[in-house]
């Protein structure tokens, strides 16, 4: 069997998650990874057990073996990354935000257009068996026509004003931090979900911390790691802890999404429940494994994640049997089963089952305008 051989661009959170889920495929091997220092990078092959490291992204995609890149660096990395990529002949699979604005975002996707490469963002939430489900059970009719819903993305990895990442400096990360970092799953999956789109937001922002104190020395997201008060420097903040959007989509109904990245407890639950005219559906992250149905007329329903009960869909994206719970790790281990499908065949399919830059693009689009209207209190037109 010949492999495929992939190249990894950041090794922070997310990159390694992508490995696992990488190494997880019969047929493709991790070859190389790219950090900002090649001392950094050798230390983080060599904790990984890979071959090749690289201090500089252009001399990675100088490698001939490697046909994919992986990018999975801070925001404000991925367009000149992801645009490199494509340049050099690479498939590209992009973290979010795409871009850092929608002008790069229609860049790439025009550039991605036209060689044709497999490209594709990895919303990887909408990997998960019984969203799919949700899905499927939208376009079968079995929901109803959409009346309504109602989301959050909640988080605690900011709850004290001496956490502190580099999502917090906008250079880095963008103009937005909650919506733009969690919120944009959650509104993906509605989107996908419901096969709706979003006409008009109305949104409010908050910022907990004003000012936060950040580590003279660096930190990895989720390593809780906890520093001496000589260690911090105070610096302002100026992107939103705390975000509700207020939605209308395009046939009349309406929504409404919360996310917060400092609530205590809440260490990443997104919840998520949409009312049909026939039923309604209710999802939690952090259960991943079963899916709540309400009835009016009859008993209520928990559906587990079970191959034989579910949609065909949805089986396709479960390994295991019921009541072998199957859970974030897969979500990436899925999505990248459909890319590498694409990879294989050697360009971007005319309708991919996977999301792709365009949905990158359409990410960003929503984040604008969303940030557009907390600034001007009032409801803004997509």
């Amino acid at each position: 069997m010949k492999k495929i051989k992939v190249g990894v661009a950041g090794l922070g959170f997310i990159g390694p998650a992508h490995i696992e889920a990488l190494r997880r495929q019969p047929d493709i091997e991790v070859i190389a990874i790219n950090d900002f220092s090649e001392e950094y990078a050798r230390s983080k092959a060599d904790s990984l057990g890979i071959e090749k490291s690289y201090g500089d992204f252009d001399k990675m995609l100088a490698d001939p073996e490697i046909e994919v890149v992986h990018i999975c660096t801070p925001n404000f990395l991925h367009y000149p990354m992801a645009k490199a990529a494509l340049l050099a002949g690479k498939h590209v699979v992009c973290e979010k935000p795409l871009a850092n604005t929608v002008a790069e975002a229609e860049e790439l996707v025009e550039l991605a257009a036209k060689t044709g490469l497999v490209n594709a963002i990895h919303f990887n939430l909408r990997y998960y068996p019984l969203i799919r489900h949700m899905r499927a059970m939208r376009v079968k009719g079995e929901l109803g026509n959409v009346h309504s819903v109602i989301g959050s993305y909640l988080q605690d990895w900011l709850f004290y004003a001496t956490d502190y990442n580099w999502r917090l400096e906008p250079d880095k990360s963008g103009e937005s931090r909650a919506i733009a970092d969690i919120g944009s799953h959650l509104i993906d999956l509605i989107e996908y979900i419901t096969g709706l789109e979003i006409t008009a937001v109305m949104a409010d922002f908050a910022t907990v911390h004003p000012n936060r104190k950040k580590p003279t020395k660096p930190i990895e997201t989720y390593s809780g790691k906890m520093l001496q008060p000589e260690d911090y420097q105070e610096v302002p903040i100026n992107t939103e802890d705390y975000a509700t959007v207020m939605i209308r989509f395009n046939d009349g109904s309406k929504g409404v999404v919360t996310v917060s990245q400092v609530s205590a407890g809440r260490k990443n639950r997104l919840a998520l429940e949409i009312s049909g005219s026939n039923q309604t559906v209710s999802w939690v992250s952090e259960s991943p494994n079963s899916l709540w149905i309400g009835k009016r007329d009859s008993a209520n329903e928990v559906l587990m994640r079970d191959p034989a009960l579910v949609h065909r869909e949805s089986a396709a994206l479960i390994s295991f049997p019921g009541g072998h719970n199957e859970g974030f790790p897969d979500t990436s281990k899925q999505l990248f089963k459909e890319v590498y499908a694409a990879v294989r065949e050697g360009k971007q399919p005319a309708e991919p089952s996977y999301p792709t830059f365009a949905d990158g693009l359409r990410e960003l689009v929503l984040c604008d305008k969303i940030i557009e209207s907390n600034k001007k209190q009032a409801w803004v037109q997509v």
